[in-house]
């Protein structure tokens, strides 16, 4: 791979922004973080378009780039007054309100005021300035130069997707697609030989009966696979040919997105009977729950099976507000945590499947308290189990040292599945994997200056940390985890 063309020297940010304040420590984080600043990006997880990569046309405008496809944004904004029409932000039945981008981005930069002390401000300062290369801060005054000097950048060949993709250093990029996607974008690109830009498989349109777009989905389903989805074993097999079309195009990995991580394993003529009610629409929420339980188990089987990682993501109230919901749709950054329960949830599917050579889970949470009573401890103890990166609202510099405090003591690094930038917002992958070093390098530099580990085992860490343990949990690089390899030592 070609090296990273990013300059991350700019006046407008601290070279040392969120090294720690200690001098004696900062020095050994910020060797630390040299060693990995330009390494190559590897985002195993992630909400970014294949189509953009496809048809490599330009990014519209500063609006569309960077306010309305970032729900980190949305939300700040809209917890303010300011609503989602007067951003632009496109509706759920495909229309637009008839706004004009520059308006919207005035609306944007009047409220960056909004994101001082949060990630976001972190993010999207590293965008403006690192990588757009805009010269002055953003705010009221500015926002027309600013709008203007990133219409003139977009308008460039060296802006396109694909020159970002390779200015960015990514290694490998992962889209999140459901079950029954065409994948035509990811087709393209393979015959077009671009890149390693895959699929994750997702198939919660599937799993939860009780989605709005749960009929619609299985019979595409059936169309798309020729089984008789209504009868169980049909089910099971429809979705094994669907997993079967993503590996194919490189996916390594599954993605299951519930409000709690229940599992089950039911008998068969128990799973029929839920699936006759789910097809018939007469399942009850805790039947609907129940059948999200059992199709957790049998994704793990199908994984024991095919080897692609499975992914849960646990502990988020999604599209809590129903009329953002009804008016936007899904993901608009109306996600509220909820306390769940690992262990007893996942008991069922580890007394079947805990010690599987060929199952790997990548546990996710947005219950902070489950991290050092629940997660750490399973991740310490199951060969088949790794921690995932902090996840949304703890995507952040403080989330990230919380995290390691709670976890590496009973789990260590090498349990854990290394970072992973989970954004829908292009521009800022690179913001995230270098705030994710920054904060990396603080850590393993405070372990150091405690003499909890040698200088020489920080730096071989944070290699680990900066891509090399995202590469074997997610089984994406030459040198991850052969199934039933010890993890610490691929």
């Amino acid at each position: 791979m070609a090296p990273r063309t990013i300059f991350r020297k700019t006046a407008m940010l601290h070279p040392d922004r969120l090294l720690p304040a200690d001098p004696a420590v900062r020095a050994t984080a910020r060797a630390l973080y040299e060693r990995v600043a330009d390494a190559p990006i590897v985002s195993p997880h992630g909400h970014c378009e294949a189509s953009w990569f496809a048809g490599n046309a330009p990014f519209p405008n500063a609006a569309d780039l960077l306010v309305t496809p970032d729900h980190y944004v949305l939300r700040m904004l809209a917890s303010q007054g300011v609503s989602y029409e007067a951003l632009g932000v496109p509706r759920a039945d495909g229309s637009r309100p008839d706004v004009d981008p520059r308006e919207a981005f005035r609306l944007f930069a009047a409220h960056y005021h909004l994101f001082a002390g949060t990630p976001s401000r972190v993010w999207l300062d590293h965008a403006l300035h690192v990588v757009l290369g805009v010269p002055e801060r953003l705010g009221p005054v500015t926002a027309d130069a600013v709008f203007d000097h990133v219409a003139a950048r977009l308008a460039s060949p060296a802006f396109r997707p694909r020159a970002l993709y390779e200015r960015f250093g990514i290694e490998v990029l992962a889209t999140t697609d459901n079950a029954t996607d065409t994948l035509d974008a990811h087709r393209a690109l393979k015959a077009q030989g671009f890149g390693r830009i895959v699929p994750t498989f997702r198939p919660d349109a599937l799993t939860d009966p009780l989605r709005e777009d749960f009929a619609a989905s299985m019979q595409r389903l059936e169309e798309q696979t020729g089984e008789h989805v209504a009868d169980w074993s049909g089910f099971l097999k429809a979705l094994r040919a669907r997993r079967a079309v993503f590996a194919r195009l490189g996916a390594t990995a599954t993605d299951h997105g519930v409000l709690a991580p229940v599992t089950a394993d039911l008998p068969r003529p128990a799973c029929q009977a839920l699936l006759d009610k789910a097809t018939a629409g007469t399942i009850t929420a805790d039947e609907a729950a129940l059948f999200q339980a059992q199709m957790l188990t049998e994704m793990a089987a199908m994984s024991v099976e095919d080897g692609l990682v499975m992914q849960i993501h646990a502990g988020s109230r999604r599209n809590y507000a129903p009329s953002v919901f009804a008016r936007y749709g899904r993901d608009k950054g109306y996600d509220i945590p909820a306390p769940v329960a690992w262990a007893n949830g996942l008991k069922p599917l580890l007394d079947r499947f805990g010690f599987e050579p060929n199952l790997q889970m990548v546990l996710y949470t947005l219950d902070e308290t489950a991290y050092g009573r629940e997660l750490a401890p399973l991740a310490g103890a199951f060969p088949t189990v790794l921690l995932g990166a902090p996840w949304w609202f703890f995507d952040s510099p403080e989330g990230m040292r919380r995290y390691r405090s709670q976890v590496i003591e009973s789990a260590g690094f090498h349990n854990t599945a290394g970072f992973v930038d989970d954004t829908r917002a292009f521009l800022s992958i690179p913001a995230r994997h270098d705030m994710a070093r920054r904060m990396d390098a603080g850590f393993l530099a405070g372990l150091v200056a405690e003499h909890q580990i040698g200088t020489d085992e920080a730096f071989a860490l944070i290699g680990e940390l900066a891509g090399g343990l995202a590469h074997r949990a997610y089984r994406t690089g030459t040198g991850q985890a052969a199934p039933g390899s010890d993890r610490a030592t691929a």
